[in-house]
């Protein structure tokens, strides 16, 4: 970098995406763009049910429904711009809008890690003290707790996203994936990156490994309070209503952690990129998917909108 120059010599950077073949793109925009429409019409159901059902106005629902809403705005970040680069013969992004979305990908992404822990509190108090559930999580603390998680996410990824883009990127400006992720883009800078790679495992850690505890030390206790229930359709019930938070939580810290806590030697563009397709892309296709299947409240509550829809429909509307 030039003495005295405080700005990137790169201007924009080439997300080179899945392929170069044109045939295999158009399969692809196909295919994502299924999958963008559906991942958007699932969670926006959800949304939609929730603020139409006034049974649904729970904690439980209230922290779903927003738990949609990442889910929908996560890809709505990412799925986009994919799908204008795999028919677009220009696949670049301005430095600005890189950091815009890496920055956007990860307040949403680490919001959604605080999200699921605040739903493994809310099943442990619903469990565990059934008598005292509305009282506990009432919706002050719902909200505080709500608001926090947004919080967190924003200034993580604010400090993240400020210590990468301020690295020099003054040579190649060609990113191996198809969206700003911080550990390709990194690899990109003209410096040793040693220190801000410490610094992003450490904040990896924080936001990875403590959410992980307290969601097992919730489930722990659930474990332990289902086995004091004597009947079997009591039990049975109660690990129902955990099973659908348990699946997404795996679906998503699974591939998560594995980008994020691996060692920096077994870095591999090729397998970040199918990695990261699948928390940024499937798992939020797959989240309205387990929670409605699951879910008898869901279920009962879309019947009682179609019904309502087929009545406003009638002869004469």
């Amino acid at each position: 970098m030039i003495p005295g120059q405080n700005q990137s010599w790169v201007s924009e950077f080439i997300l080179l995406g899945f392929s170069s073949d044109p045939t295999t793109n158009s399969i692809l925009f196909i295919v994502f763009l299924l999958i963008y429409l559906s991942t958007v019409l699932g969670n926006g159901l959800i949304i939609m049910l929730v603020c139409l059902d006034t049974q649904l106005h729970t904690p439980m629902y209230f922290f779903l429904c927003n738990l949609s809403l990442l889910d929908m705005t996560f890809v709505t970040t990412t799925m986009p711009q994919m799908l204008v680069h795999l028919l677009a013969y220009s696949q670049s992004i301005s430095f600005a809008g890189c950091c815009l979305q890496m920055f956007a990908c990860g307040a949403l992404g680490i919001t959604e890690c605080m999200i699921f822990v605040v739903m493994a509190y809310d099943r442990y108090v619903a469990i565990c003290y059934p008598l005292r559930y509305t009282v506990i999580l009432n919706w002050g603390l719902c909200i505080k707790l709500e608001a926090g998680s947004w919080i967190c996410g924003f200034l993580s990824s604010l400090l993240n996203t400020f210590f990468t883009m301020s690295l020099p990127y003054c040579g190649p400006n060609r990113v191996n994936h198809f969206w700003c992720e911080g550990p390709s883009v990194r690899s990109l800078a003209c410096m040793d990156t040693h220190l801000i790679e410490m610094v992003d495992l450490v904040l990896s850690i924080f936001l990875c490994v403590i959410p992980i505890s307290l969601i097992v030390t919730s489930y722990i206790g659930i474990a332990m309070a289902i086995l004091k229930i004597k009947s079997t359709q009591g039990r049975c019930k109660a690990f129902s209503t955990c099973a659908s938070h348990l699946t997404v939580v795996t679906l998503f810290y699974a591939p998560a952690t594995y980008t994020y806590l691996r060692p920096n030697s077994s870095y591999s563009p090729e397998q970040d990129k199918q990695i990261s397709l699948f928390y940024s892309a499937f798992t939020p296709l797959l989240n309205p998917v387990v929670y409605s299947l699951r879910n008898k409240d869901i279920k009962r509550a879309f019947l009682k909108v179609m019904d309502y829809g087929r009545c406003t429909s009638g002869p004469g509307w």
